[in-house]
């Protein structure tokens, strides 16, 4: 029987890893899915990643998620409520669903439930076939709907969740995407004076044969070197650009990236507040829909997407497996503000924790909101410093030799 490596996590959100034999990858994903484990990869024994096509699901490559958009997944798990609530078998919804969605890609995916739910098996652990479009997240909520029996709410809530996440980082890159350019066009206009601007001036200057300042001969140095040694700037530019890119994707170096995008002056809290809003929705459906405290905060740590956010939830997991109440793991994360941890207290004693955290996604939401309204108020101040100090030095470097010159021939006269 043949022999497939995996890997997945437990209960607790734990990554566990081994060999099983099996029939297929999709029997050993079953079996998996049995255990309580949700199936992340599985591969031959021998390397090569396991399509075989067995248990009913048509070949599937567990390592390799098609690219999908999010507005699909997201109009599917709408359809799918409206579909259950309206009395729909849910067979005859994805068969219907499979046969109507504009991507052919997802609609391949659509099938693939159907498919392997028709076969007899969990629509969960048909989700959890497809790590590449659904996150160990959403396959958590449906195997939560499936046990309770309210599948349909968990769609609702699953759209819901995922507009709210699709919101909050279409937040995010509008916050970034206004310093960038203007940090862009300082860059340019930076280039432009060096390349052209300076070596004009510089000519003129040798022909006075007089001495120039200390500021204009430094910028004359700059400007030289930056002429003579453009293409090894860029190169040197290049090299640094593809180091840091490799160095994000280290796990320490992508941990201090993700935290120093929360300091970057202006947009950082603009960050930091829609990733805590998308932590609090997450696990405030989390825990909504039954899910343990420990179980929840391991979940969302996998869909954070802020690394140093998912170390932090990694420590709150194992403070409160050791028993310790949220409240003192949220406090000693160092991430909460005191307002947000008075919410989690309040929550905490009250018993409506998820209510508290869904309170506070909407509470950084508007923040977030106001915040990006002040953007252009709040970079102004920063850019008229910037390029006042610009024009200072241009001044001091560029014009002082010129205004000293007609000084001396005002005298000479």
């Amino acid at each position: 029987m043949p022999r497939f490596a995996y890997i997945a996590r437990d209960a607790r959100g734990t990554r566990v890893e081994g060999v099983m034999e099996g029939a297929s990858s999709a029997a050993v994903a079953e079996r998996l899915a049995g255990s309580g484990a949700v199936p992340v990869d599985i591969r031959a024994a021998g390397g090569s990643a396991a399509n075989d096509g067995g248990g009913g699901g048509g070949g599937f490559s567990f390592g390799q998620g098609p690219a999908i958009a999010a507005v699909d997944v997201l109009l599917f798990f709408r359809q799918m409520y409206t579909l259950l609530k309206a009395g729909v078998p849910i067979l005859r919804a994805l068969a219907g669903l499979g046969e109507s969605c504009a991507s052919r890609r997802f609609a391949a995916v659509i099938r693939d439930l159907r498919d392997f739910l028709e076969a007899g098996h969990e629509l969960s652990q048909g989700f959890a076939r497809h790590d590449g479009v659904f996150s160990p997240f959403v396959v958590a909520m449906i195997r939560v709907g499936e046990s309770t029996g309210r599948l349909e709410e968990v769609f609702l809530r699953l759209f819901h969740h995922l507009e709210f996440q699709k919101f909050m980082r279409e937040q995010v890159k509008s916050a970034l995407r206004y310093p960038a350019f203007v940090v862009a066009a300082m860059v340019i206009a930076l280039a432009v004076i060096n390349v052209f601007v300076i070596p004009s001036f510089a000519r003129t200057f040798k022909g006075l044969n007089a001495e120039l300042p200390l500021m204009t001969r430094a910028l004359i140095a700059t400007s030289e070197f930056t002429v003579a040694w453009w293409p090894a700037i860029l190169a040197g530019v290049a090299a640094a650009a593809l180091a840091a890119r490799a160095f994000v994707h280290t796990v320490h170096g992508g941990t201090l990236w993700d935290r120093l995008k929360l300091r970057i002056p202006v947009a950082g809290k603009i960050i930091r507040k829609a990733t805590l809003a998308r932590l609090a929705r997450s696990l405030g459906l989390a825990l909504k829909s039954g899910v343990s405290v420990a179980q929840a905060l391991s979940l969302v740590q996998q869909v954070v997407e802020n690394r140093y956010v998912a170390r932090k939830l990694e420590h709150m997991r194992l403070g409160v497996a050791r028993g310790e109440t949220v409240l003192r793991v949220a406090g000693q994360a160092g991430i909460f503000t005191p307002t947000v941890l008075q919410m989690i207290m309040v929550g905490e004693e009250s018993g409506m924790l998820d209510e508290l955290l869904e309170e506070v996604a909407e509470l950084y939401q508007q923040d977030v909101e106001y915040e990006l309204k002040s953007l252009s108020a709040q970079i102004e101040p920063i850019l008229i410093l910037v390029l006042g100090a610009i024009v200072l030095v241009l001044a001091l470097g560029v014009f002082m030799p010129l205004w000293d010159l007609g000084r001396a021939m005002g005298g000479s006269h």
